[in-house]
């Protein structure tokens, strides 16, 4: 499967639908995996939407026969650890905590964490551990969003109520 080319086709699908088409993953086995589509809404995505789209998708990848060999489709909101997938998303996140593996090793590493401090056609830059982590698009494998959580007030010890478990 080439992605660009499943990109073309289903990219105006997807918006007549009513919805970006943010990326697609190929998951598992190529010949028989998971074909992972991300669509994203200004007001969100239901399951609903994922069934709507999941089904006109379907039936165009039936219809191009685009794809070798028998897979499962799934379509899916991005969620909070939103994958990035194009240059316009990185400079969107541009000051967000990201995760990124990589194909090829970057001073022996192929993992990496940290703020996405720039970021423009050709690749972007990481601060990870103290270390400024220049990181071209040809060298990466996956990149996602990391969830910032606000820190919440511990519990303090012995106040609130516990749930007890009575066995008879």
């Amino acid at each position: 499967m080439n992605q660009s080319v499943l990109q073309t086709i289903l990219e105006p699908v997807i918006a007549g639908l009513g919805f970006e088409l943010l990326g697609i993953e190929r998951l598992g086995d190529r010949a028989a995996g998971t074909v992972r589509i991300y669509i994203d809404h200004p007001q969100g995505v239901t399951i609903d939407d994922c069934e709507t789209v999941s089904s006109q998708v379907g039936a165009i990848l039936d219809v191009e026969g685009v794809i070798a060999g028998s897979y499962v489709l799934e379509v899916s909101s991005p969620g909070l650890d939103r994958p990035l997938f194009t240059p316009a998303h990185f400079v969107r996140f541009v000051g967000s905590t990201i995760s990124v593996r990589l194909h090829q090793r970057i001073e022996g590493r192929r993992k990496l964490e940290g703020v996405l401090q720039a970021a423009d056609q050709d690749g972007f830059v990481l601060v990870s551990e103290g270390q400024t982590w220049p990181v071209p698009y040809t060298a990466l494998e996956r990149a996602r969003l990391v969830p910032q959580w606000p820190e919440t007030k511990r519990r303090r010890q012995g106040s609130g109520k516990r749930a007890t478990n009575a066995r008879g």
